[in-house]
């Protein structure tokens, strides 16, 4: 059975064995996510203790679960890009001289729409950006969906609509924490890649791209600090990523439709949980084109990801 409930402004979307908590107003972040697994109940998402502690924290803590639109990551030289043979400068956070992780990870986002069956249930969350922001006056409309489905799985949709009278340049990712009940050094990764961008000193792509293929099978986190971006295979013969507890027998898998293109990992200082953003483009897309999508007037793409957590042998 499945059910939705609102209570000041939290969504709670829920089964006999899974829990998603969703907050509209706070950029319609996934704060919480509860599985029932090996006789227990654990939490996947790092998420924020409050509403409060998400407004006021938001930025110190990372931008965990944040929606990354309508760029993602980093643009350097404070935001600065080129686009249509004009200079802009877009920002709305910036740290040592580099814009980050876009403009709507805080916005209210409203509810559009709301279902339960015997099979799933799902929430819709809108907000229509109206170009406010003078670096980027492209408006456009975003709709985020979030399903809760059987087997401890969570799908998330997003629906992008330019409102523009032309083309636009955008890129969409996400940024959750993933905590499987261990520290990152207890935990394994792999991912479906063997190509990671290169990265400057101020964590900005060059360009290029190199081999990297520690990650093709399973490999210990113990010790890497990681802030990198991959390119992942296409097609995707299964899922892009798997993070997993080899001590509770316990793996979360990752997999994004053929948009999302890279992965980007970060592990934080405290290591008590793994950032694995799923991203339709590399850092500095407005500026290197690795990944930017132009979408024309009034045209609209969906992207997909689907995230299950399954007992692991």
């Amino acid at each position: 059975m499945y059910t939705i409930s609102k209570d000041a402004d939290i969504i709670l979307i829920q089964s006999e064995t899974s829990r998603i908590e969703i907050l509209p107003g706070c950029g319609a972040i996934l704060n919480k996510w509860e599985v029932d697994i090996h006789g227990k109940k654990m939490n996947m998402i790092d998420g924020y203790d409050s509403i409060e502690d998400f407004q006021q924290n938001c930025e110190s803590k990372g931008f965990r679960s944040s929606k990354l639109s309508p760029y993602v990551c980093r643009i350097p030289d404070n935001g600065k890009y080129i686009y249509g043979n004009k200079e802009y400068q877009i920002g709305k956070f910036d740290l040592n001289g580099c814009s980050l992780h876009g403009l709507i990870y805080n916005m209210p986002f409203e509810v559009s729409f709301e279902e339960t069956t015997e099979d799933t249930a799902m929430v819709a969350l809108s907000y229509y950006y109206d170009g406010w922001d003078p670096g980027y006056p492209f408006p456009y409309f975003i709709e985020v969906i979030y399903y809760l489905l059987g087997d401890n799985t969570v799908k998330i949709c997003t629906n992008i609509i330019n409102e523009h009278s032309s083309t636009i340049p955008i890129a969409d990712g996400w940024h959750p924490y993933f905590n499987l009940g261990k520290p990152v050094d207890e935990l394994y990764l792999e991912m479906a890649s063997d190509q990671m961008v290169v990265f400057d000193d101020r964590l900005i792509p060059t360009g290029a791209l190199k081999p990297e293929a520690r990650f093709e099978f399973l490999h210990s986190l113990e010790g890497l600090e990681l802030d990198n971006c991959f390119l992942l295979r296409n097609p995707l013969l299964g899922p892009a990523c798997s993070l997993v507890n080899t001590e509770d027998k316990i793996a979360l898998t990752i997999t994004p439709d053929e948009f999302y293109q890279y992965l980007q990992i970060y592990t934080p200082p405290h290591r008590n949980s793994i950032a694995i953003e799923n991203l339709t483009s590399a850092p500095n897309a407005f500026n290197n084109q690795m990944g930017l999508i132009l979408l024309p007037a009034e045209d609209q793409f969906q992207l997909t990801t689907t995230y299950q957590v399954i007992p692991w042998t």
